[in-house]
C-alpha cells in the first residue's frame, strides 16, 4: 500500500478556482430573458398595511411586474424549523408588518437598475403600531403584541423538572448575563436565481441558490409549491459562507420562485450587504439567569439557569435554540450533580432568529464559563483551579448528563493542560501582579475557558459515493455541501488514501440534487464525521471490489492483491511482477456487468462531542475602556485529525468570530424597532488588521461512534474564544472592583464598569429574573399548552 496521507497538511484542491476567478457564485449566472427581483420593504418595525399602490411601479421603464401578497399565491411557511406553528410568515406581508425590512412587495424588471428605480414608486400605506425589542420587555404584562390572536409574546416555554437544584449549597453565585444579538454577514449574502420549466423539460423547477443544505431547500420548496421533489432540480454553487444562516427556505426565496413560475421566466434576487443586515437571520440574542452551588471548597453542587431567547418576528427558529441545544450544554465540562433549567422563547419586532456558528452552544458555554469565574472570585480560588476540581473524569466516559445529553469521550484537562503551558500561564499572573503593584492605568487581564459541544446532533447518516472512470480517475460525492470548509479536499484525501489515485485525479462533485441524490447538507459540524465517513466506507467497499477483479487478472488470490506505491494493484510478495491499473480493472468490470461504483449511506449512533480550552490575554485602558487583545492560545479536540491544515483553517475563522463578539458586534435597534446597525459602517466587523496572530493547537481524542474517530471542527474556536476574551476583560478590572461586563466588551461598556466600580457601586451582575418562568408546562410532565406557545 502506498505511504498514507491522512493526518498530514494537504493544501486545498478548490483554492485555485476561488483566487483566480473560476468560481461561479448565484451572482454570475447568466441566462438569457433573466430578469431581476428587487423587494420593497417596510421602514416600521410595526404597522398594519392598510393600502399598496404598485400603478406607478408597473408602469415604469423596463418593469415586467409588481406583485405584492394579494397577486400571488404564497404560502405563509416558518424557515428550517418551526417554534411555533402559530407564528408562519408570509413570503410578502398581508395585513401587518412586524419588523424593518420585511417584504411587503417585489418589482420584477429587465435590469436591476429599473428594479430598484420601480421600487421606489411603490406606495404603501401604513397605520403605526407600537413595537418592542427587547424580549423581557416583550414578556412583560401590556407589551404590545405581535401576534394578537396567541395573548401573549410567549413564543415558546417550559420548566425544567425536578426540586432546588440549590438546596444545600454552602455558597451560592448568581450572574444575570446578556449573550447579545449579532449578524453572521458572510462574504456573500442570500441569492437564489430560478428557471421555471417548460413542456417536455426534466425538471418543473430549476433553482440555484446559495444555501448550506440543497437537498432540504429541494424538499422544503416543494412541499410548499405542491411539487414532487424529484421534480425540482436545486443547485447550490460555490457559496461565500453561510455560518448557519442559509438554511432553510427564506421568504425572499419563496416570492421569487413563485414570481418566476407566475411570469414564466427566469428570475433573479441577489441581496444587498443592508438588505442581508436586516433580512438575513440573526443568531444568538439570550439573556440568562444562572445561580451555581458550591461548596465552600470550591466543589460544584447544583446549577440553576433561566435562558431567555430572543425569536424576533415570527418566531425564528433561533429563539428556540435555549429551549435545545442551550439546555442540552448546560452543565458543559462539569460534573455539577443537579440542574434546574427552564427557558423561553420571545417574540419582537426585529429581525427573526436563526442560526449562527455554535447555534446554542457558544451561548450555553459562554454563559456557564463566566459564571465560573464569577465564583471563583467569590471563593478566592484560581478560576483555573476551580475548573479542575470540576471536569468530569476521563474514566466516566460515556457520561449522561442532567439534561440527558450523552458525551461519548473526554478528557478535559487535556486541552487546558496544553493551553495554560503554550501561554505560560504562571508566568503571565507574575507579569499581572507586577502591574497592579506599580499601578499602571492598562492592566493585564487573564481568561480562561474550558468547553464542550455537541457535533452531528442527534447521529443519523449522510451519503457519499466514489466512482472510477476508464481513464483512471474518480469522481468522490457526499450528500453534505460546503461553503468554505474544505470538502473537495477533505473527502478526495480518503478516495486517494484507500484507492491510490492521486488527488489531481479525483474530481469532487456536491450540492446538485440531480447528480447526488440525497443528503443532509451542512450544519452542526456533521461533515466529515457523517459525510466523511461515508465517503471513506464507499472508498473501501469499492477497493475490496476491485481486488477481486485485479486478482482475476493477476491470477492471483484477491487477499494477496494490494495497491502499490505507484497506485497500481500488485501481488503481496512478489517485487517487480506484474501489475494492472484502474483502468484494466474497469475493462475487467465491464466485462463482468459491473460499474466501479459505491454509493451508500453512513450511520452513526449518537451526537459528538469536540472539546477544547482556551486562554485569551488582553490589555485594558482604565482611562479609555480600550481593549487590546495580546495573546489568544486555543487548543481544540476534534477527535481523529484527517487534515491540520484545514482544522487550523477552522479555528481561524471561529476565533475571529467569537473574538469579534466578544469586543465588536452587537445588532441593535431603537425603542421604535429601527435598525442601528443596518451597515458595515455601524455594525462593526473587524478586519484582518483588527485581529491578533492566533496561536492555535490541537489534541486528538478519536470517538468510537464513527470508523474516521472524527468529531466536529468548524464551531469549537468559535465557542471558546469569547467567555475566554471576556473573562480576560473582567479579570483585568478585578482588583478594581469590577465584577461582570456584558457582552460585547466594548470601550464605554468597560469605561462605565471601571468608574462606578472606583465610585465604589460596582454594577452588579445579577437581578432577579422576570415571572414570565412561573405557570410553564414541566419539561417531560404536563402536556404542552398550545395556548402557551410551548414547543
Amino acid at each position: 500500500m502506498p505511504g498514507s496521507i491522512l493526518g498530514t497538511s494537504v493544501r486545498r484542491v478548490e483554492d485555485a478556482d476561488l483566487i483566480t476567478g473560476r468560481s461561479t457564485y448565484v451572482g454570475n449566472l447568466r441566462r438569457e430573458s433573466l430578469a431581476h427581483v428587487v423587494f420593497v420593504r417596510s421602514p416600521l418595525a410595526h404597522a398594519l398595511v392598510t393600502g399598496i399602490d404598485t400603478a406607478a411601479a408597473a408602469a415604469a421603464p423596463g418593469v415586467l411586474a409588481v406583485y405584492t401578497a394579494a397577486d400571488l399565491d404564497l404560502p405563509a411557511h416558518h424557515g428550517l424549523m418551526v417554534l411555533n406553528p402559530r407564528t408562519p410568515r408570509p413570503p410578502l406581508a398581508t395585513d401587518r408588518v412586524r419588523f424593518v425590512g420585511e417584504a411587503v412587495a417585489l418589482v420584477v424588471a429587465e435590469s436591476r437598475a429599473a428594479a430598484v428605480d420601480a421600487a421606489e414608486l411603490v406606495e404603501v400605506d401604513y397605520d403605526p403600531l407600537p413595537a418592542v425589542t427587547d424580549p423581557e420587555a416583550a414578556l412583560a404584562d401590556g407589551a404590545e403584541l405581535q401576534f394578537p390572536e396567541l395573548g401573549s409574546n410567549l413564543a415558546g416555554g417550559e420548566r425544567g423538572p425536578g426540586p432546588d437544584p440549590l438546596a444545600g449549597a454552602e455558597i451560592v453565585v448568581r450572574a444575570r448575563m446578556e449573550n447579545q444579538r449579532v449578524a453572521a454577514v458572510p462574504l456573500e449574502g442570500n441569492a437564489i436565481a430560478v428557471e421555471p420549466g417548460g413542456p417536455g423539460d426534466e425538471f418543473a423547477l430549476t433553482v440555484h441558490v446559495s444555501t448550506q443544505m440543497p437537498h432540504g431547500f429541494r424538499a422544503q420548496i416543494a412541499g410548499l409549491l405542491g411539487l414532487e421533489p424529484g421534480d425540482v432540480r436545486v443547485i447550490a454553487p460555490h457559496v461565500g459562507g453561510g455560518f448557519g444562516a442559509k438554511a432553510g427556505v427564506l421568504a425572499e426565496h419563496t416570492a421569487t420562485v413563485v414570481a418566476a413560475r407566475a411570469l414564466g421566466r427566469p428570475l433573479t434576487w441577489v441581496e444587498t450587504r443592508s438588505e442581508n443586515l436586516v433580512s438575513m437571520p440573526h443568531g444568538r440574542g439570550q439573556v440568562g439567569y444562572y445561580e451555581l452551588g458550591l461548596t465552600r471548597d470550591g466543589r460544584m453542587t447544583g446549577l440553576r439557569a433561566r435562558v431567555i431567547g430572543d425569536a424576533g418576528a415570527y418566531a425564528g427558529f433561533g429563539g428556540a435554540l435555549p429551549l435545545r441545544t442551550t439546555y442540552l450544554m448546560a452543565t458543559g465540562v462539569y460534573d455539577i450533580p443537579a440542574l434546574r433549567y427552564d427557558a423561553v422563547a420571545a417574540l419582537t419586532n426585529t429581525t427573526p432568529m436563526g442560526a449562527f456558528r455554535g447555534a446554542g452552544r457558544p451561548e450555553a458555554a459562554a454563559h456557564l464559563e463566566r459564571l465560573v469565574d464569577v465564583a471563583a472570585a467569590e471563593l478566592g480560588i484560581d478560576p483555573v483551579e476551580l475548573r479542575r476540581r470540576n471536569l468530569l473524569d476521563p474514566a466516566a466516559f460515556p457520561h449522561t448528563t442532567p439534561t440527558g445529553a450523552t458525551y461519548d469521550v473526554g478528557d478535559y484537562d487535556l486541552p487546558l493542560r496544553e493551553a495554560l503551558r503554550i501561554a505560560g500561564y504562571d508566568e503571565l499572573r507574575a507579569e499581572q501582579a507586577r502591574r497592579r503593584a506599580a499601578g499602571d492605568p492598562v492592566r493585564l487581564g487573564i481568561g480562561v475557558a474550558a468547553y464542550v459541544e455537541v457535533t452531528a446532533g442527534g447521529g443519523g447518516g449522510e451519503y457519499g459515493s466514489v466512482t472510477v472512470h476508464e481513464d483512471g480517475t474518480a469522481t468522490v460525492s457526499a450528500g453534505t455541501s460546503a461553503h468554505g470548509q474544505g470538502h473537495a479536499t477533505s473527502f478526495s484525501m480518503l478516495v486517494a488514501d484507500r484507492l491510490g489515485i492521486p488527488l489531481e485525479n479525483i474530481r469532487y462533485v456536491q450540492s446538485d440534487t440531480a447528480l447526488v441524490p440525497r443528503g443532509a447538507g451542512t450544519g452542526g459540524s456533521r461533515s466529515l464525521q457523517l459525510g466523511g465517513t461515508a465517503v471513506a466506507e464507499a472508498a473501501h467497499e469499492l477497493y475490496e471490489r476491485a481486488r477481486k477483479l485485479a486478482a482475476a487478472l493477476l491470477e492471483a488470490s484477491a487477499d494477496d492483491v494490494l495497491i502499490t506505491d505507484d497506485g497500481r494493484f500488485g501481488v503481496t510478495g512478489v517485487p517487480g511482477g506484474p501489475t494492472v491499473g484502474w483502468s484494466e480493472v474497469h475493462r475487467q468490470a465491464a466485462q463482468a456487468g459491473e460499474e466501479l461504483h459505491v454509493g451508500l449511506d453512513s450511520q452513526q449512533d449518537g451526537a459528538t462531542f469536540p472539546f477544547g480550552a482556551h486562554v485569551s490575554v488582553v490589555e485594558v485602558d482604565t482611562g479609555t475602556g480600550r481593549v487590546t487583545p495580546l495573546r489568544h492560545v486555543a487548543v481544540d479536540d476534534c477527535g481523529r485529525i484527517l487534515n491540520p491544515l484545514l482544522v487550523e483553517g477552522q479555528q481561524h475563522g471561529g476565533l475571529a468570530q467569537g473574538i469579534a463578539q466578544a469586543l465588536h458586534e452587537q445588532v441593535l435597534f431603537d425603542d421604535e424597532g429601527q435598525p442601528l446597525t443596518s451597515s458595515l459602517a455601524a455594525y462593526t466587523i473587524p478586519t484582518a488588521a483588527d485581529m491578533l496572530s492566533f496561536e492555535v493547537a490541537t489534541t486528538e481524542t478519536p470517538t468510537p461512534l464513527n470508523s474516521l474517530g472524527a468529531k466536529g471542527i468548524g464551531e469549537s474556536a468559535t465557542i471558546g474564544s469569547t467567555p475566554a476574551v471576556q473573562n480576560a476583560v473582567v479579570d483585568a478590572l478585578a482588583d478594581l472592583g469590577v465584577r461582570h461586563v456584558d457582552l460585547p466588551c466594548t470601550p464605554e461598556r468597560v469605561w462605565r464598569a471601571v468608574t462606578a466600580a472606583r465610585q465604589g457601586a460596582p454594577q452588579d451582575a445579577w437581578r432577579e429574573p422576570p415571572a414570565v418562568f412561573d405557570g410553564l408546562p414541566v419539561r417531560g410532565g404536563e402536556a404542552a399548552d398550545d395556548e402557551a406557545g410551548a414547543i
